[in-house]
């Protein structure tokens, strides 16, 4: 049988991209519909307008540090229009370089949504069908709103980047990294920020001291976060937001917005009526190798909904085109990736936390939290930890957690060492940079736990 394309593509974000790309580089003819910007979740609702949005957010601090070290700047007024203008500019010509990067490499591009018919044939939304030896999908995730009364008043990340202007004051709801970020970013920019979270304390899932000193510190610089907390309804009152809590508080805000969850882009998509599978959120359920039921079919990205970042997908992208177009069956491996949370003071992680290894097998703790010197100097009361958790048996460091300024920076750098399998004695041996805050990592003698 004859087929259109040797690859098709559903989705226009990173892991859909680079493997259209990779794939096309290896001679194959390769087709990519995507029905909205390309550049996916990370280019245009993600992680580059969020970190540019960090950034804007953090410079208020900034000039409070420079007077206590001896400029004469005084602060003046964020204007969210004219950085408005040049993030969505950006933004624009980061698109452009996605659908340069596909015209370049040879992938014939469809505006258009794109559907499955049978194992190899996809339909697009003006009816055409298009047929493929392959199919890709990598049609990500989406925010998910809460059922409750109102619920349609808020607003979702997916939002926040578009505001005519800045709220006076904003509710967020959620507790995950994409709450806990724009709970310090509106703050930074000068919004009265409240944070609602169900749970016990936000960043579930992360380890235990690191998001507790997080949490501090994100009150201890204006946000107000309120755990044990939701919404029960929201209404319309006048040009505000009625939201009655929970806990039985019934306040107003500018706005609200939702970080409750994300799900799978798989709605309406004809994956079940075909005989992929797909899970309880929604998920594509594929193998070790990204392929699904369907042997013609495979998934990357958010839409498996196994570790959703950028890199992971790219990474998935690849190792699909080694495996279906390089005879080179390539699983990727998923485990112990550094990650990094852009919140307020900023968290990164790789490994195990404190309570997931304490589980598996007897460790050690090695932890310090001090004032770095830049702020201490600055006469600000911030904290920052350094943490490492040992095994016991093998001496290999299960995991590392940083809390501190440029903590993303220095968990992609301790990264290497932990995937290496490194050992607390490996740390040890590695001289210091003096003075930096990352020097503690390899100057902790003694445990300040036994597990």
């Amino acid at each position: 049988m004859s087929f259109d394309y040797d690859l098709f593509v559903i989705g226009g974000g990173s892991g859909g991209v680079r493997a259209a790309r990779v794939a096309a580089a290896e001679g194959v003819k390769v087709a990519l519909a995507e029905e909205d910007r390309y550049g996916g979740t990370c280019v245009i609702r993600g992680c580059v307008p969020k970190k540019l949005m960090v950034f804007a957010s953090e410079y208020a601090g900034m000039v409070e540090d420079a007077q206590a070290y001896g400029w004469d700047i005084q602060p003046g007024a964020f204007d969210w229009d004219a950085f408005k203008g040049k993030l969505h500019a950006e933004l624009d010509r980061l698109e452009g370089i996605y659908r340069n990067l596909l015209k370049n490499s040879g992938v014939e591009s469809f505006d258009q949504r794109a559907k499955m018919v049978d194992a190899h044939t996809v339909e697009l939304s003006d009816g055409t069908q298009k047929t493929a030896k392959h199919i890709l999908l990598a049609m990500g995730g989406r925010p998910v709103w809460p059922d409750l009364p109102g619920a349609e008043l808020g607003i979702s990340s997916n939002e926040i980047f578009h505001l005519e202007k800045l709220p006076e004051s904003i509710l967020i709801v959620g507790g995950g990294y994409i709450a806990s970020e724009f709970a310090g970013i509106m703050n930074g920019l000068g919004v009265k920020t409240t944070q609602f979270y169900r749970g016990a304390q936000i960043l579930r899932g992360f380890d235990d001291e690191a998001r507790g000193l997080v949490a501090e510190e994100m009150q201890q610089r204006g946000v107000d976060i309120h755990c044990g907390t939701n919404v029960l309804e929201m209404r319309k009152e006048g040009d505000k937001i009625w939201v009655k809590a929970t806990n039985g508080e019934e306040r107003l805000f500018d706005q609200v917005m939702f970080a409750t969850g994300r799900a799978p882009n798989t709605d309406n998509m004809g994956l079940a009526e075909i005989g992929v599978q797909l899970g309880r959120k929604g998920e594509v359920i594929v193998d070790d190798y990204g392929q699904t039921g369907v042997p013609s079919v495979f998934a990357v990205g958010d839409v498996t909904d196994r570790v959703n970042l950028t890199p992971v997908a790219i990474r998935e992208g690849m190792a699909f085109v080694e495996t279906v177009f390089k005879g080179n069956p390539t699983p990727v491996d998923h485990e112990l990736i550094p990650t990094a949370i852009f919140t307020q003071p900023e968290m990164g992680t790789v490994g195990l936390s404190e309570e997931e290894a304490a589980e598996q097998e007897p460790i050690e703790v090695y932890a310090t939290s001090f004032k770095p010197m830049q702020q201490a100097f600055a006469g600000r009361a911030e904290r920052v930890l350094m943490k490492l958790i040992v095994s016991k048996a093998t001496r290999k460091v299960l995991g590392c957690h940083i809390v501190a300024p440029g903590a993303g920076e220095m968990i992609q750098l301790a990264g290497i060492a932990v995937k290496m399998g490194a050992t607390k004695e490996d740390f040890d041996r590695t001289v210091a940079v003096h003075p930096t805050m990352s020097e503690e990592l390899v100057t902790m003698k003694a445990p300040v736990r036994s597990l």
